[in-house]
């Protein structure tokens, strides 16, 4: 599925305010009286001139004049350039005409000047690399094609104007003759020189030849030179008798030529031609060996010994080499078999059409609109003219009173907030408006506000102030707009409004994963269950599993009923919805099964990852007997982290880890929630593959920085109202409502149609405890398989401790403590006596034999 064309937000689509939306817009200036003109738009003029051929045309020619004045002024200051050094000292003190008569260089005061600073400051004789660089691009603006490559020809001559001061710096440096430092290696050359000096003593000149080796290496590319291949073996046997065959046909040519004439050519049959091209015949063995031909030269083109004589090609390693036989051994050699893949042609789709993984279910119907509840008569961010007005003069007001002035003031309604973008009058520092946060808020009465300093791209500073009267977004106003019935994305889901009014859809394919928090009763759960509804909406069962993850045990249970539809679970697993922590574990390393399997079958059918390979399989490229399959996007959504790092810790953070780096590709996604976003919870290894975050409001500026990387989620409103990070833009949305009973009547729609047998069932995962329960007592006949060898090990070292057993067999510490209590009830360790190891009841590897042949004879 192509997907569609996107500003530099890629994951978002926006739709115009509609007419029947209210949008009221101010612009005033400083006294509030008349609209002020848009400022004139200094960019879009640039790239308007930047374009124009006659500005490139003049550009150019001034680079090539602008780069040989350079030239003639750093050759000249070369020459005379001690003679100059008092007239550039003295040139910002002296009057002009007289410092410019005294002035030697040929490019005049000018010209020494710049020659000074290049040749003797900088680079020396290494600076005329820069003119020569001014020159070609001017030819190249004024031309339209390179003398020389320009990119490569740049850095060349860059690296070689640092090069030479460096390498003239040390000369002059062991010359001791640091007076003729200024011409020849210049101040960077020179001071570099002694500080390497400091360094390697003599032994810097080493480090600067090594730096030469070092640009060549890299600026000519080693790895595409051709060395010679001294280790290619010789032609094989079988090579030298197919060309064998081809010098004893093109001998005895001329005589068969006459007896062939009218004989039909076989390799215009489609027959032949089909015979040809699927048959691969192994090289002929049975040819004499004294025939082997010395002339490589003389071969003939395949294709016309197969023409002539209907021979069949021999392929082997992407080399065509053709066999002749005299036409009675020819019928008399058995015919190769060759069984061509059906999976290979394109006949399968002409036979059976296109593959459709819906036809699974093909009475499907997706959730209706009807099943949402319509707040048409909800209220409305009613904010008036008057109110706007008032609001925008309190705004000048407070920051005149700080000594700001401002040139205009606009204002944009939001659902939640309204945003004032204010643009400062010249001079103004940014941060002193920064500062006003508290005054502002003051001086409207305003719950909290934020300050944006500056808006991206907007050339504005905005203000964005809580509305008294906030107004509802429906889950079903989002769900039924065009923005999101006409949304191509691989996994749209629908995060609200913005502050202009705009629906904001993003997809959760090209996100990859998404980090939500947000404190209790601030819409975090309600955000999960807008993000559900919406894939619910948008895909077919056999396109979407979802594994749901809810320590909590009450918030996502409402989904239970789309356990044969949309849910995936463990083989074992009686429940749907996750919520024992060790089951959560499993899972988790489950889908690492499962993510690992599937880039096994992306490997074989030679994809790079989920669309390319699902589009291939739905034209029967790949053969479901090797294996492949229509593999659905799997949604990982994990209810409150914070509950799971506390109960599990690393057994969770790892596979999440894992996921998060890897797994994007195959289409399996993680969307995770937790309520106090602290490092101990999120940490670095868990955010750093979250590019997407999402906040609701938290309860302190740390929090805010700890999810978004800044401050702003402390001040947000509540009930929806939150900030989403991504792609290194924070947008401020308010999240849709929908209710617990429209979950449940959606739920109901979909759970009472007809289903799979059972949910998706992901991999079986066995973990380090060998399959056993915590909670049953140690039951020898239900050994750990580890369980001799560990007993072994024991009573070799004398040592009961677990962590022996953890070295040297490498198990998890669960595991190799459930081993050393099945030893205890084997009666081969003692019990548990604190710190100290325990005691090894079986004193040699005899007596331990003896005991665990007993064991498995019970």
């Amino acid at each position: 599925m192509a997907q569609p064309t996107t500003s530099p937000r890629q994951n978002t689509i926006r739709r115009p305010v509609e007419r029947n939306e209210p949008r009221p817009r101010i612009t005033t200036g400083p006294s509030g009286s008349k609209p002020r003109q848009p400022s004139f738009n200094w960019g879009s003029a640039l790239d308007r001139w930047l374009t124009d051929q006659r500005s490139t045309l003049t550009l150019g020619v001034l680079l090539m004049g602008l780069g040989l004045g350079l030239l003639v002024a750093f050759v000249s200051y070369l020459l005379n350039g001690p003679a100059d050094q008092s007239v550039v000292g003295a040139a910002f003190t002296e009057p002009l005409a007289e410092s410019a008569t005294e002035t030697r260089n040929w490019v005049g005061l000018v010209g020494a000047y710049v020659a000074h600073v290049f040749v003797f400051r900088w680079f020396g004789v290494g600076a005329l690399a820069i003119p020569i660089i001014v020159f070609l691009a001017g030819f190249k603006l004024t031309f339209g094609h390179e003398i020389l490559p320009l990119g490569r020809t740049t850095a060349a001559l860059l690296f070689m104007a640092v090069w030479s001061s460096l390498m003239l710096g040390y000369v002059v440096l062991v010359s001791k003759s640091a007076e003729t430092a200024s011409v020849w290696c210049g101040g960077v050359g020179y001071e570099m020189n002694v500080a390497l000096y400091g360094l390697f003593g003599w032994g810097n000149l080493a480090f600067i030849c090594f730096l030469l080796f070092f640009f060549l290496v890299y600026f000519i590319d080693v790895r595409n030179l051709k060395m010679p291949d001294f280790s290619r073996p010789s032609l094989p046997k079988s090579r030298t008798r197919n060309e064998n065959a081809l010098q004893t046909y093109e001998e005895s040519e001329l005589e068969l030529e006459q007896d062939e004439e009218d004989e039909p050519d076989l390799s215009n049959k489609p027959e032949a031609e089909h015979a040809q091209n699927n048959h691969e015949i192994e090289p002929i063995s049975n040819l004499a060996d004294d025939h082997v031909s010395t002339a490589p030269e003389k071969t003939a083109s395949p294709d016309v010994i197969a023409q002539t004589t209907g021979v069949t090609l021999t392929i082997k390693n992407r080399e065509a080499v053709a066999d002749d036989l005299p036409e009675e051994e020819l019928s008399a050699t058995p015919a190769p078999t060759f069984e061509p893949d059906p999976f290979e042609d394109d006949d399968l789709v002409a036979v059976h059409g296109l593959y459709d993984p819906t036809l699974d279910l093909p009475q499907y119907q997706y959730p209706t609109n009807e099943l949402l509840t319509d707040y048409q008569n909800s209220r409305k961010a009613n904010v008036s003219d008057d109110e706007l007005t008032a609001n925008k003069e309190r705004i000048e007001n407070t920051l005149r009173n700080f000594g700001i002035e401002i040139d205009s003031i606009q204002a944009s309604i939001g659902p939640t907030v309204t945003l004032y973008e204010i643009v400062p009058a010249k001079g103004v520092r940014i941060s002193k408006i920064k500062s006003l946060e508290d005054d502002i808020a003051l001086s409207l009465s305003a719950l909290g506000i934020r300050i944006i300093a500056p808006m991206p791209g907007m050339g504005t500073i905005g203000i964005e102030v809580p509305n008294k009267n906030r107004e509802m977004v429906s889950m079903r106003s989002v769900i039924t707009s065009d923005v999101f019935n006409n949304s191509k994305f691989d996994l749209p889901v629908v995060l609200g409004k913005t502050i202009s009014n705009e629906i904001y859809v993003a997809d959760l394919a090209k996100m990859p994963h998404l980090l939500m928090a947000g404190a209790t009763g601030q819409g975090k759960s309600v955000g999960l269950n807008v993000l559900l509804t919406s894939l619910i909406y948008k895909k077919h069962p056999s396109q979407l599993k979802l594994v749901l993850v809810d320590p909590k045990k009450v918030e996502l249970t409402l989904f239970n009923k789309l356990e044969r539809h949309f849910l995936a679970k463990l083989p074992d697993s009686e429940e749907p919805i996750i919520t024992d922590t060790k089951k959560v574990v499993n899972t988790l390393n489950s889908l690492c099964i499962e993510m690992d399997n599937r880039y096994n079958l992306l490997k074989d059918g030679g994809c790079r990852n989920l669309k390319e390979y699902n589009a291939k399989f739905v034209k029967r490229r790949l053969n479901p007997e090797k294996g492949h399959r229509f593999l659905p996007y799997i949604v990982l959504i994990i209810d409150e982290l914070a509950d799971l790092m506390m109960t599990a810790g690393k057994e969770v953070e790892q596979p999440i880890a894992r996921l998060a780096q890897l797994a994007r590709a195959i289409g399996i996604h993680l969307v995770v929630a937790t309520q106090r976003p602290s490092v101990n919870v999120i940490t670095g290894l868990i955010k750093a593959n979250f590019p997407a975050r999402l906040s609701f409001k938290v309860t302190s500026k740390i929090d805010s920085r700890t999810i978004l990387d800044t401050g702003g989620a402390e001040q947000l409103v509540g009930q929806g109202d939150m900030l989403l990070s991504s792609n290194s833009d924070i947008i401020r949305l308010q999240c849709p409502f929908v209710d617990t009973n429209e979950i449940e009547e959606i739920c109901e729609f979909v759970g009472n149609q007809r289903g799979y047998d059972d949910a998706y069932v992901l991999p079986e995962f066995v973990g380090d405890d060998g399959g056993q329960n915590d909670d049953k007592d140690v039951d020898l006949a239900n050994r750990d398989p580890m369980f001799d060898e560990a007993a072994r090990l024991i009573v070799i070292h004398q040592q009961g401790s677990t962590s022996l057993i953890q070295r040297k067999l490498k198990l998890g510490y669960n595991r190799a403590g459930r081993l050393v209590d099945q030893l205890e009830a084997a009666k081969i360790v003692g019990p548990f006596e604190g710190s100290k190891a325990r005691d090894v009841l079986v004193l040699d590897l005899q007596t331990l034999e003896e005991m665990l042949k007993r064991l498995k004879g019970e």
